[in-house]
């Protein structure tokens, strides 16, 4: 059986990718890998950011109906947990959202996964390093009296935040995954404090109402949920990197599930309990929510400056893992031809170090472009939300694909879950769409067609095109 274009792989073509054969260059496959606990730190380092110390804040504009939205959103990304566990299973190579659209769908479809997941992990490092920046000047200033607010000096702070990253990266996976597992158990022992000793002081009157905008409860909600799902951005980092994981046909599903419901715990109890210390009207207007949620608890304002301590530790793991994802992407479908080669150029330690240098040179510049436009920040989170949808919605399809075309055997015992599931995922990810609203959708789908001139430059360079390709196919065919 030969490997169509576009079509299903058989398990030496898997096996190919996986191990960086197949006519690349690479040793994707060989060196250091990360185990379960790596892997699930992975997804939970790159799922718990910056936004969670300032998403108490946010959701309150909308209600206590937020934290309903919170639930919905929590559920629909564990659907997509498992989905990607099951897709990870059936195909072990890097790229998670471009291998499966890819091998469903055809090559365009692919690239067009390819090409939004990697707008969405450079530009939204950007967002991440915004709000880092926002942390570290609020913690100089706080600890040693340091004035480091000035344009400058933050675009310097900023730029110093994503190299960082980039370097403990190029160091080689090992390092890269040590550093994860440690930046992400600081970042949730303070969390999961709040989270638990904060039940203990919630009082009824501080929630709020249910509804504070002016609108309906159902469009609040819908809003609501789109903020909480780039909250949970990440949870497809294992299968994104899944050549870099040990044993991927079982750990990526047990890495993305265990890793969600880690944080989904922290985000729903931190939400309420930071809800339910800090009065409504206060909570509102919050720079440093959990901060604000611990004063209440203890008294005193030094632990401001604390929780400042752990907002720069979790931004700077958050910026680690999304490194290794930017680079992850193209890699796999420059295997394929639909990126440019040099995203397949590897170095020891299984570092595709030229996906993680362009990665970080253009989140560079998107970070700087940032100082310059009025509500930038916000522009970088709504097109991150959109274009991280993107892949979400093609993995879900292309699971209902495999499942009633039979492209790929699944046991009868199992098939009514998984499409239930799959379907569960598939409708979560349009609702996304929409609660992101109609700007976010116009801008992301202006930057997917922007990636169709570089889809014809690729194709082009393979020479797939005019009677010499025609002739080949027609000889494939006979």
């Amino acid at each position: 059986m030969k490997e169509r274009e576009g079509g299903p792989l058989t398990e030496a073509a898997v096996a190919d990718r996986a191990t960086g054969s197949g006519g690349t260059a690479t040793d994707a496959g060989k060196g250091p890998r990360l185990g379960l606990l790596q892997a699930t730190a992975l997804v939970v380092g790159n799922i718990v950011g910056t936004g969670i110390f300032l998403l108490p804040a946010s959701l309150a504009a909308f209600g206590t109906v937020s934290i309903l939205a919170f639930g919905i959103v929590t559920l629909g990304s564990l659907a997509l947990a498992v989905v990607f566990g099951r897709l990870g299973r059936r195909i072990p190579a890097s790229g998670g959202p471009y291998a499966y659209a890819r091998d469903s769908f055809g090559e365009f479809p692919g690239f067009l996964n390819a090409w939004s997941f990697w707008i969405t992990a450079w530009a939204g490092n950007a967002g991440i390093a915004v709000a880092w920046v926002g942390y570290v000047v609020y913690f100089a200033e706080a600890a040693f009296g340091l004035d480091w607010s000035g344009t400058g000096a933050q675009v310097v702070i900023g730029l110093i935040g994503l190299w960082i990253p980039a370097l403990i990266n190029l160091a080689g996976v090992t390092k890269m995954g040590l550093f994860q597992l440690v930046t992400t158990i600081l970042k949730f022992a303070p969390l999961i404090f709040v989270a638990i000793v904060g039940l203990f002081f919630v009082q009824s009157d501080n929630f709020g109402p249910f509804n504070a905008t002016e609108g309906s409860w159902i469009g609040a909600i819908s809003v609501a949920a789109a903020l909480v799902l780039f909250a949970y951005s990440g949870v497809e980092s294992a299968s994104i990197a899944a050549e870099k994981v040990k044993d991927p046909e079982r750990n990526i599903g047990r890495a993305s599930v265990y890793g969600t419901l880690a944080c989904a715990a922290l985000y729903m109890l931190g939400t309420v309990a930071v809800f339910g210390t800090v009065p409504h009207e206060k909570l509102v207007d919050s720079t440093a929510p959990f901060a604000d949620a611990i004063n209440a608890m203890f008294g005193g304002s030094a632990w401001g400056m604390v929780m400042a301590a752990f907002a720069i530790i979790s931004g700077i793991g958050a910026l680690n893992g999304w490194t290794l994802l930017v680079a992850e992407m193209p890699m796999a479908a420059a295997r394929d031809g639909l990126f440019p080669k040099a995203f397949t150029r590897m170095r020891a330690g299984n570092v595709p170090w030229v996906g993680i240098v362009v990665g970080t040179v253009l989140t560079s510049i998107t970070f700087i472009t940032a100082f310059a436009a009025e509500n930038a920040f916000n522009t970088i989170l709504l097109l991150a939300t959109f274009t991280t949808v993107v892949p979400y919605l093609f993995s879900a399809a292309a699971q209902l694909f495999w499942l009633v075309t039979g492209e790929r055997q699944a046991s009868r015992k199992g098939l009514g879950w998984n499409m239930t599931l799959a379907a569960v995922a598939l409708l979560f990810t349009f609702w996304m769409i929409f609660g992101a609203g109609s700007d976010a959708v116009f801008q992301g789908t202006l930057m997917l067609l922007a990636g169709i001139p570089v889809y014809i430059w690729v194709k082009a360079s393979r020479g797939e095109y005019g009677p010499k390709e025609i002739a080949r196919v027609k000889g494939e065919l006979r």
